[in-house]
């Protein structure tokens, strides 16, 4: 936790550095910028239930108790955030870089909530100022780089995740975006190895495990892309891309009937994906 504003004493920063962090862990308010070990793609996971007023009442007394002090704007920012109140949270994130303009992990919140919102030009100008203060800062990195990889500037993308793999980033988001551009370069015994990485931090993301699989489908070892597809299933039965890529391998085998059955769950999920839907017309 950063340190409290200069005009304070030591031990009033003490009482409301605790009392915070208190509130935060009761009320379950995780800062949008700390490392995930669910979710390694640059999104906001909706919480409802961060949004309680039980919740920001908890959050908001802390910051009543000292509202000079920027911490308390970001973890109810935070907490605004992942339930998806964004206009809320973009408040309290100017609130705390009011108080503190060198405040960079509140940069990097901010901006994930400005693309969230779809405010490309304003995330990618708060990831700029966060790597301005703080050079070292692997989530700006990345957070930057997922910009750059969904824009189609993949060269200035992997520039970004590497560096924030060359500064031992331990965000598994770094190595499967970074696979993802591996992947789109046909590059696939690299990709699958990001991928791996990335599951080794974030063992229960099902994002990876469907990356590596479409790599070991383009290598054509249907054995092991089935394996992680199927494992993607069972760490979230929701996404309709895990059934698809499943359905695929139902497929390739010849297995029609499971293909069709996996198809039809993607297309159930979601009825807008293309492939669970052209997959479906091709094995009915």
């Amino acid at each position: 936790m950063r340190s409290m504003a200069a005009t304070t004493t030591k031990g009033h920063e003490t009482r409301f550095a605790r009392s915070l962090l208190l509130a935060a862990v009761s009320a379950m308010a995780i800062t949008l910028s700390a490392c995930s070990t669910t979710t390694p793609v640059d999104t906001i996971a909706i919480d409802k239930t961060q949004g309680t007023e039980e919740n920001i009442t908890s959050l908001t007394d802390v910051i009543s108790r000292n509202p000079s002090n920027p911490e308390g704007y970001n973890v109810r920012g935070a907490a605004y955030g992942r339930s998806g109140q964004f206009r809320n949270a973009l408040d309290d994130f100017d609130r705390a870089l009011q108080l503190n303009p060198s405040f960079y992990q509140a940069y990097a919140n901010r901006a994930l909530i400005h693309r969230s919102m779809g405010n490309l030009n304003e995330a990618a100008n708060d990831y700029n100022q966060a790597l301005r203060i703080n050079p070292r800062y692997d989530v700006a990195y990345i957070g930057r780089g997922n910009l750059y990889r969904q824009a189609d500037r993949t060269n200035e993308a992997m520039n970004d995740f590497n560096r924030a793999i060359s500064l031992e980033t331990t965000d598994p988001r770094a190595y499967h975006n970074r696979g993802l551009i591996k992947q789109l370069r046909n590059q696939h015994p690299q990709a699958i190895e990001d991928f791996s990485t990335a599951i080794s931090l974030a063992p229960n993301s099902p994002e990876p495990y469907n990356g590596r699989g479409i790599s070991y489908v383009a290598l054509n070892d249907d054995d092991n892309a089935f394996a992680d597809f199927n494992r993607a299933i069972e760490l979230n039965q929701r996404i309709a891309e895990s059934w698809a890529n499943q359905a695929l391998i139902y497929e390739r085998r010849g297995d029609k009937k499971r293909a069709a059955k996996s198809y039809a769950r993607a297309a159930q999920l979601d009825p807008k994906y293309r492939p669970a839907i052209d997959g479906l017309a091709r094995v009915r």
